[in-house]
């Protein structure tokens, strides 16, 4: 508006009625900026005013870009900015001066055109660079909500390992309690011990599912707590109260990797619970040992033997005894299963099944380097 009234003075008249007309049409721009262009024109072309044209073609770069679009206004501003007004006062022979207005009025079309491309993509990657952050910010909550899931999936196989072993050895300490008492209230409290842990078994079996089924199967190698290893299997074994014979033959520092250690430990306790559970009064037999630790085929007596590729474990027990009490423990089936997976996440494997005398057998083998 002030532009209209410097360039054309107060004096109201064509020139300054088509630069108001000019000025005014701007408040529309974004709404309809090829429109409020056009109109502009005639403010240029007449009233020789420059701001609301190239504010004009600004919002319509910026707004609705488009190569046919921007280089037809272009040559409509160019057109308007160097054909004078009137018509009949273009000297076809000044050329210097007709080459200078010409330039200026490129530029000043150009310069509005490329500003607002630029304005747009300025804003064009600032809505990409949104976009990107809300994709990793959805990402990260993903990744957060898979760990959790891990550590609910480990979470259920160390509360089995752990839990299920103990709340079995206090049932059946209980329940040797109740036979061998011969008072009423020694053998009611061992009774109801013996009720508690089977509850209790029953609630961690739910519990376990739960988790599993919310954290899936997958394996993390990050540990949770420090967790026992092959050193601490005499006292589990001497804690077991069944008839077990012990055959250690891992030389000092063949086991491996603290993972190989542990997975061997609860390897060993959930058999033995199985033992309790389903064999009462069996014999069992629990052998570690380093695989691949003899003397290469051929070697001299003397060499060396070859270092360890890993660790076997295998608990065998014997059938029942028909004369002890069974514990009526219950059981999720999900020990045997945690124990494959917690095999398969280091890269061994785990095998579980009956033997010809009636007996049951379990044997997992781990690399070395694992976990």
């Amino acid at each position: 508006m002030v532009d209209a009234f410097l360039v054309n003075g107060l004096d109201l008249g064509l020139e300054l009625g088509v630069s108001l007309v000019a000025a005014t049409a701007l408040l529309l721009r974004r709404r309809l900026p090829l429109a409020v262009f056009l109109v502009t024109l005639p403010g240029l072309y007449i009233g020789c005013i420059w701001f609301a044209p190239m504010i004009a073609l600004y919002t319509l770069a910026a707004l609705r870009p488009g190569r046919a679009r921007l280089g037809g206004c272009a040559a409509l501003l160019i057109a308007a900015h160097f054909l004078p007004y009137p018509l009949s006062d273009l000297d076809p022979g000044a050329y210097r001066e007709n080459v200078q207005v010409l330039i200026d009025a490129t530029v000043t079309s150009a310069a509005p055109i490329a500003l607002g491309l630029l304005v747009r993509t300025r804003r064009e990657l600032a809505a990409r660079v949104d976009d990107l952050t809300r994709s990793l910010r959805r990402e990260d909550r993903l990744i957060a909500d898979r760990v959790l899931a891990t550590e609910r999936a480990r979470l259920a196989r160390e509360m089995h390992d752990v839990v299920a072993h103990q709340v079995s050895l206090i049932s059946l300490q209980a329940g040797a309690v109740q036979v061998s008492t011969g008072e009423d209230a020694a053998r009611e409290s061992a009774r109801t011990i013996r009720e508690l842990s089977v509850r209790t078994l029953e609630e961690l079996r739910h519990m376990v599912g739960i988790l599993r089924a919310a954290g899936g199967g997958s394996a993390d190698a990050r540990d949770l707590a420090p967790q026992p290893d092959l050193a601490e299997l005499p006292r589990l074994i001497e804690m077991s109260a069944l008839d077990v014979v012990y055959e250690h033959e891992v030389p000092d520092g063949a086991a491996g990797a603290k993972a190989v250690e542990r997975a061997a430990f609860r390897t060993v306790q959930e058999a033995l619970t199985n033992v309790r559970k389903h064999a009462p009064g069996a014999r069992v037999r629990v052998r570690v040992a380093a695989v691949g630790a003899e003397r290469a085929e051929g070697s001299a007596e003397g060499a060396e033997p070859v270092a360890p590729r890993g660790l076997r474990v295998e608990v065998r027990n014997g059938p029942p005894d028909a004369s002890a009490p069974a514990p009526a423990l219950p059981g999720g089936g999900h020990g045997l299963v945690g124990l494959r997976e917690r095999a398969q996440s280091l890269g061994g494997l785990l095998e579980a099944g009956h033997t010809a005398d009636g007996g049951f057998l379990v044997r997992a083998e781990f690399p070395r380097d694992a976990g």
